[in-house]
This record gives structure tokens, sequence and C-alpha cells, in this order.
């Protein structure tokens, strides 16, 4: 019986040992596995973590770039209702006022043709009733009268009118044309050379930028300390504005535009210069 229990031992310990080697290789695939796959979990986590950093800084300058933008558009909206203000306060205009700036252009229109017409029938008339030399030639000096204010009024009716029943000059003999009805007085100006403000009357106006192919101009003009942009004026079309204590509005019109060069005048009401003394002694 001994001898069978030593033959039943060496049995049992010779497969015993085969199966802890495997045991053991199993193990070690086990923890090598786990290491390889904690491993691609660290580096998932990695490019993870440096994607959501990416997209974080992404949104973040996307934000800041919005920002930047909604600052600009507040401040453009700003400017814009600050001019509409400026321009609404300043003006005044109602439809009526534009409405008797135009009757009394047509008045003054149909007051000249009446002048002409009454002396052109005094003229016909002295001519029928009158044949001595002496009073054909007193005649026909007043017929060269009458077509010289014939002439003149033609001219001054060639002359584009303003929205605020003004006349435009378009030039400078048109300027001098307008110089001789009294009415205001002319400043003429040319400005070379972009960012140069340049003081015309009450007015600085410094040019901006120039269109030469649709004949347009930006500019800014300050008065009495107040700056504003005008952009894309069309030439010989006027510009108002007012200064303080006084009810008519001067005018800035631009003749002619060249390469970084503006040509044109600023006009002024005479009767502003009645009209200022008395509102700063009543400030």
């Amino acid at each position: 019986m001994s001898e069978e229990h030593i033959v039943e031992t060496r049995s049992g310990s010779s497969w015993q040992l085969p199966a802890i080697v495997v045991l053991g290789l199993v193990a070690i695939g086990g923890l090598v596995f786990g290491w390889n796959a904690s491993s691609k979990l660290d580096a998932t986590q990695q490019s993870v973590a440096a994607q959501v950093k990416s997209v974080e800084q992404s949104v973040q300058q996307d934000l800041s770039s919005l920002k930047d933008r909604l600052a600009q558009d507040e401040k453009s909206n700003a400017d814009l209702q600050g001019d509409l203000k400026v321009v609404t306060g300043k003006l005044k205009i109602t439809q009526g006022q534009l409405k008797k700036a135009r009757e009394e252009a047509a008045t003054a229109n149909a007051e000249a043709t009446q002048k002409i017409t009454a002396l052109d029938t005094s003229v016909h008339t002295e001519l029928a009733t009158k044949a001595g030399q002496d009073d054909v030639k007193t005649v026909d000096t007043k017929v060269t009268q009458v077509s010289t204010d014939l002439n003149s009024t033609k001219e001054e009716l060639k002359l584009a009118k303003s929205e605020m029943g003004t006349l435009i000059a378009r030039n400078h003999d048109e300027i001098d044309q307008l110089r001789r009805l009294g009415e205001r007085d002319y400043i003429e100006f040319t400005i070379a050379g972009k960012n140069k403000p340049q003081k015309v009357g009450n007015v600085t106006i410094e040019l901006k930028g120039i269109n030469e192919k649709k004949n347009q101009v930006n500019i800014a003009m300050t008065v009495e300390d107040k700056r504003f942009e005008k952009k894309n004026r069309a030439i010989n079309e006027p510009i108002f504005f007012y200064t303080t204590g006084t009810r008519l509005p001067e005018e800035l019109v631009v003749n002619k535009v060249a390469k970084d060069q503006i040509s044109g005048y600023v006009s002024i009401p005479k009767a502003n210069a009645a009209a200022a003394p008395a509102s700063t002694s009543g400030k």
C-alpha cells in the first residue's frame, strides 16, 4: 500500500506544475493587456482633452470677436443717433417752411417776368408815339437795358435751387453772380490732400476720400467743436449747417473733385451777422 500512495502523489504533482505555469502566463497576459488598454485610454483622454481645449479657445475667440463687433455696431448706432438728433434739432424744417420757400421763389420769378413785360410794353409805346431822333436813341438805350435785365434774369433762372430755396453756384462765375445779389457772403476754398483740416469761415473742412468716377466726396466737418462726417456727397449738392444764435443755415458746396483735391465754397447769410449778437446777449 505504501508504494501505491507514492505513485499517486507523484502523479498528482506532475499536472499541477504545468497548470500553475499556464495560469501565470494567463495572468501576465492579462496584466499586459490591461496596461496596454490603460495606455490607450490615457492617450485617448489626452487627445480628447486637447480637442476640448482647442474648441474652448476657438469659442472664446469667437465670443471675443462677436463682442468687438457688437461694440462697434453699438458705437456706430450711437453716432448715427447723435447725427440724427443734431440734424433734427438744428434744421427744424417743416413741410410748410419748404412750401413757403418754393412759393417765395416762384413769386420772385413771376415779379421779374412782370417787370420785363412792363418795360417791354413801355418801350413799344414810346416807339409808337415818338419819332424824334433823340427819342429813338433814348428808346434804344431802354431796349438795351431791358435786354440786359432779361439776360440777367435768364441766367439767374438757370441756377439750380436747393431744398431750402437758396441758389447753388456750380463754378466761380456763378459764385460771382450770386455775390452781386448781395444776400450772402461767399468764401471759396480749395483743399489739397487728405486728412488736412482747413478752416473756411465758420466750419473746418477735412477731406477723407474721393470717388472721381461718380463725382462723390467724403468729408469731415467741424462746427463749434462738433464733428460730423458726410459720405458719398455729390458735387454741387449743398450741405446745410447752423451756428449758435442764427436762424438761417450756412451752406457748404463742393463744385469740383480731382485726385486728393476738392474745390467749392461756403455761403453765409448776411442776416446771421445781425442775428448772432442778439442771440448771444440773450444767453
